[in-house]
């Protein structure tokens, strides 16, 4: 026969939120084995998952998360990415590109895309540039005319990237008086300072920019298929980016006689 549990006057039973605080603590633990296991050697998707919650919630409209893409231009990591703040002022950027370039988006001459660097204007009209040329051709200066708008009304960083196809280089400038190109670094670089230049003259404060060569060394696979002719022509292009950092001056326009930029006209019906 079973002896009877003798009861005990002095034990009392354990509080129900125990149970929980039991649970939370050992999946705390667990938690914490995990990072430790990883340790320095985090995958990018694991950081592209935690940069979402890095003082960037709201960064995208409708909940979206970071797209994928390299995190080490310009220093970009974890912490230096763009605040809720910033974050709507480059969706604002955004919609703007979208509608001042809407006839060349539809013409699949300009692409605009986001993703943790910032807002990426890419300029990849097969007429912006001749095979071998970093000359802005009437085509590139109509666009850019646009974008002047756009960075003068914006007032924020950008970079402006050169890119060159492949076999570029081995093409002669149909242009005479242009020099032979060391490789596609410096043809991409001679595009960038071209555009920077032009840029500025109409008005967009060279304080605001900088300029980098990729060369043949970021291509866009045009259609999945690298070395094609049309890839080629894709890939001599330009990408500007907002970059994600605050705006340099709070209104460059206040307490001066000047009438800020207006990019109503620009917006096609």
């Amino acid at each position: 026969m079973a002896r009877k549990k003798e009861e005990c006057p002095e034990c009392e039973e354990a509080p129900i939120w125990l149970t929980t605080y039991g649970d939370m603590v050992t999946l705390l633990l667990t938690f914490f084995v995990m990072l430790f296991s990883i340790g320095k050697d985090i995958p990018k998707e694991i950081q592209l998952v935690l940069s979402a919650f890095s003082n960037s919630l709201g960064f995208f409209e409708g909940g979206q998360t970071l797209e994928k893409g390299r995190l080490e231009e310009m220093g970009l990591n974890l912490e230096t990415l763009p605040s809720q703040t910033a974050g709507r002022s480059l969706a604002k950027a955004k919609a703007q590109a979208r509608t001042i370039f809407k006839p060349e988006i539809q013409a699949k001459k300009v692409r605009v895309e986001e993703n943790e660097r910032g807002i990426i204007i890419s300029l990849i009209g097969s007429d912006y540039f001749e095979p071998g040329s970093a000359q802005l051709t009437p085509a590139i200066e109509e666009v850019l005319k646009k974008t002047s708008y756009l960075l003068k009304d914006l007032n924020r960083y950008v970079r402006i990237e050169g890119h060159a196809g492949s076999k570029e280089i081995e093409i002669e400038s149909p242009y005479p008086q242009e020099r032979k190109y060391m490789n596609s670094w410096d043809l991409g670089a001679a595009r960038a300072i071209q555009v920077a230049t032009f840029l500025q003259s109409l008005g967009v404060d060279p304080v605001l920019m900088q300029v980098l060569s990729y060369g043949s060394y970021r291509p866009l696979q045009y259609e999945g298929d690298l070395g094609t002719p049309e890839s080629e022509a894709h890939n001599r292009r330009i990408d500007i980016v907002i970059l994600p950092y605050k705006e340099p001056i709070k209104n460059k326009f206040e307490n001066k006689n000047i009438t800020p930029p207006s990019i109503e006209n620009l917006i096609p019906d």
